[in-house]
């Protein structure tokens, strides 16, 4: 569908509930779909645009629905139009996560009401959730490889390269793997979630690629964040906090709180490896270039890991490769 076609449905779905009303474009995201603000008086609603040959609605408003249904705050549906791709939700207004940081806001009590949503999902009753598995892994790692690599860092790896880079990592994917599983949002970070205006719970947004995944992932998303910076000792604290608070039988599949944060390190390893690819990819194959802003933070935040884990230049010379 054209662009003008697709706006002249846009405005048809929404005039059929609201009459006069007023539509705004709101910032976009990593993915097809676009968000636009629907206001009438001191009405307003989120106007979500996911063209249904790019995107699957049907997929976002069944997980919206059981999360919903788990007690965690995902946004209220109004109307949908499934064949055109169009859903009418709740708007949580403009503030961020990340906004309310850079506004002074404590970020202690937004990383407790985030877990205390993560631990609500974990009761959702979803249909279908895909396992993240050591392939699933592997293959977001060849995001690297295809996109940052050669068009950030402008290199082109060779075919020996990229299976050294694979099987250095094998190991740790598939111990990942076998760590307990829970729920997962992943995508759990400062910029999907909301504090609305009469403040928490947060609200939690884009949560349509939720999946059955190793339990610190979402751990790593939140305190390791490719967005934000927070202090090495300001994290642990939080990751202690959160081990406390994990069901029994998740908390039982680890040693100790040292064991568990050693797992939220990897697996916020893998995650900056997979969004430093995610980023290139975006900025190279979408024209959306402003993501290359986005890399230098996510690249510290890798090294820093690194370090951390004991895993050295000679063992990983791909991921030391700065932007040319």
């Amino acid at each position: 569908m054209s662009k003008p076609a697709r706006e002249r449905a846009r405005a048809r779905f929404v005039a059929r509930i609201l009459a006069e009303a007023e539509i705004h474009p709101l910032a976009g995201d990593a993915s097809f779909r676009r968000y636009f603000r629907v206001r009438r008086g001191k009405e307003r609603y989120v106007l979500v645009d996911a063209p249904p040959e790019k995107e699957d609605l049907a997929r976002f408003l069944t997980v919206r629905a059981a999360l919903e249904q788990a007690g965690v705050r995902a946004p209220r549906l109004f109307a949908v139009d499934l064949q055109q791709g169009f859903a009418l939700l709740e708007d949580f207004g403009d503030r961020t996560w990340a906004l309310a940081l850079r506004e002074g806001h404590d970020p202690a009590p937004l990383v407790a009401d985030a877990w205390e949503q993560w631990l609500r999902m974990q009761r959702a009753e979803i249909p279908a959730l895909a396992a993240f598995n050591p392939e699933r892994m592997h293959a977001e790692l060849d995001l690297y490889l295809d996109w940052y690599l050669p068009f950030v860092a402008r290199h082109r790896p060779s075919e020996e390269e990229r299976q050294d880079f694979h099987e250095a990592f094998a190991p740790l994917l598939d111990a990942l793997a076998r760590l307990p599983r829970a729920i997962t949002h992943l995508d759990y970070h400062s910029r999907n979630l909301m504090l609305p205006e009469e403040g928490l719970p947060l609200g939690v947004l884009d949560f349509q690629d939720a999946c059955i995944a190793h339990a610190p992932y979402d751990a790593a998303s939140l305190l390791y964040d490719c967005y934000q910076d927070y202090p090495e000792v300001r994290r642990a604290r939080w990751s202690k906090d959160l081990f406390a608070a994990l069901p029994a039988h998740l908390r039982a599949g680890f040693s100790s709180f040292a064991d568990w944060h050693r797992w939220v390190r990897l697996a916020a390893l893998q995650r900056h490896i997979k969004a430093i690819g995610i980023f290139a990819r975006l900025a190279y194959r979408d024209g959306k270039r402003h993501f290359l802003d986005e890399i230098p933070l996510t690249r510290k935040h890798l090294l820093e890991e690194l370090d951390a884990l004991g895993r050295e230049a000679p063992r990983h010379p791909l991921l030391f490769l700065a932007p040319a």
